[in-house]
Formats: structure tokens, sequence, C-alpha cells
């Protein structure tokens, strides 16, 4: 049983679909019709469907499944980015999403210019920013880039670029949530994960919970306490990690001989 005084995150019985609309040619009037298209040239796609799950402080669990098996949603609607059609959630106050990809990042600004930018929305001044910089450039690894816009940045230079500017912008809060998806499938610097491994442990001993995704099952078997098997929208297994991957693979045609 999960201790309640503990939770961090109560999700019950939420559900998403997201409207798609579509048309045969992406000419100007065709998407200027389209806008205003009737329900017969729309359809919806069922993400998620009744999922309930519950972690608590200091659990790292893991969250797997096929591409289009709702688990990047499922962890947009934890952080609030994206509402749920129905069901219920409980989250703790203080949540802090990353992806893979340098969510929220400015493309046509410097990476120092978007290390001052994070660190002015997470409340930093500009003194204390120029604190922490010198460590961030470090923990990233990212010496010769602090002044090159970022969109010539690979994904796993945005990776580094955001991990290490958020977790060091933290001052000495310990964020009650940390939701990490594909971060530690993007960047592919075996080093640079050792270093992101270590600062989430030191998270997870201070009471913070995790939910991370990732297509890399022997880093979630090495790592997470738990783990989750989304199957179309649902939840097939939440449950010891190694059960849950076992799962997995003797439903994942891809992983068979």
């Amino acid at each position: 049983m999960q201790n309640q005084e503990l939770s961090k995150i109560k999700v019950i019985n939420i559900s998403k679909k997201f409207n798609i609309g579509y048309r045969k040619s992406d000419s100007a009037l065709a998407k200027f019709l389209a806008y205003f298209s009737t329900r017969e040239n729309k359809r919806s796609i069922q993400v998620l469907d009744n999922v309930s799950l519950q972690v608590s402080a200091g659990e790292n669990v893991g969250l797997i499944g096929g591409n289009g098996s709702g688990k990047s949603t499922l962890l947009r609607i934890i952080a609030g980015i994206y509402q749920a059609d129905s069901g219920s959630l409980q989250v703790a106050p203080n949540v802090i999403y990353m992806n893979g990809f340098g969510f929220g990042l400015k493309p046509k600004l410097t990476m120092r210019e978007n290390v001052f930018l994070t660190g002015a929305i997470m409340g930093l001044s500009v003194s204390e920013i120029k604190k922490r910089l010198p460590e961030i450039v470090s923990f990233s690894g990212l010496e010769e880039f602090v002044d090159t816009k970022i969109y010539q940045f690979s994904s796993g230079m945005l990776n580094r670029l955001s991990f290490s500017t958020i977790t060091h912008c933290l001052q000495q809060k310990v964020p009650d949530i940390i939701l990490l998806d594909e971060v530690f499938s993007a960047g592919g610097d075996a080093s640079f994960q050792d270093k992101a491994i270590g600062k989430m442990e030191e998270f997870l001993r201070r009471g913070s919970a995790v939910i991370l995704v990732s297509h890399e099952l022997g880093f979630i078997r090495k790592y997470c306490n738990r783990a989750i098997l989304l199957e179309k929208g649902k939840i097939k297994i939440f449950g010891e990690t190694s059960e849950v991957i076992a799962t997995y693979l003797s439903n994942n045609d891809s992983f068979k001989s």
C-alpha cells in the first residue's frame, strides 16, 4: 500500500482525446475551409483511457510503451500543460517538467541568454544567475558553446543545457515532482548521464517523486523502483520494474526473434 501522506501524484480515472482534422490538400483555400470544417471532416483519437496511478515521495517510476501509447500526454497532464477531459488529479505544487528536446528554450538566443532567461523565469535575480552560470556550463560540458545560438545545437546538447540549467536554478528548493520525457535517451553522452543520475538521486533522497519516460529499457531496469506499461492509452501493468519490462518485451514483436 502507498503511504497517503507521502503521495506526490494521484491520478484517478483520467482520459484524454485529441480531435484531429484532416484534409486532402494543403492549399490556402483548403486550410481556410478546414477551420470551418464539420464533424464529418474530423475524427478524435483516444490518447488516454481511464488511467489511474499513484506515486510517492522518493519513488523513481519508469514509464514505457510503444510510440503513440500516451506517455508524453500523461506527463504533460501531470505537469499541467494539458488538461484531462475527465477524471481527477491530485499533484503536489512544485513540478518540474523536462523533455529531451529543449522544451522551453529559445532557439534564436545563445546558450548564455537561455540560462539567464530560464533563471529569471524560475525567480532568480541577475546576480544569482551570474553566480550559478559557471557551474551550469561546467555541468553541461558545453563550455565551447556558451555564446552560440542554440538552434545550432543537437538534441543531445539541448537536453544537457535544459537539464543543467533547471536543476542548478532550483536554489535550495527540492521539487515535489520531476517529470522527464526522454531526457536520458536524447543525449547519448554516458558521462553526462552519470552526472544527471547523481543529481536525480540527490532529489529522490530529499523527497522528490520522479516519473521518467525512456525507450532505453536497461536504464529503466537499473534506476527505477517501479514501472508502468502504457498500451493504447491504458495502463497494462504497474508494478515491479523487471516484471513490467518482461511484459512489454513479450508483447512487442520488434523484440522477438
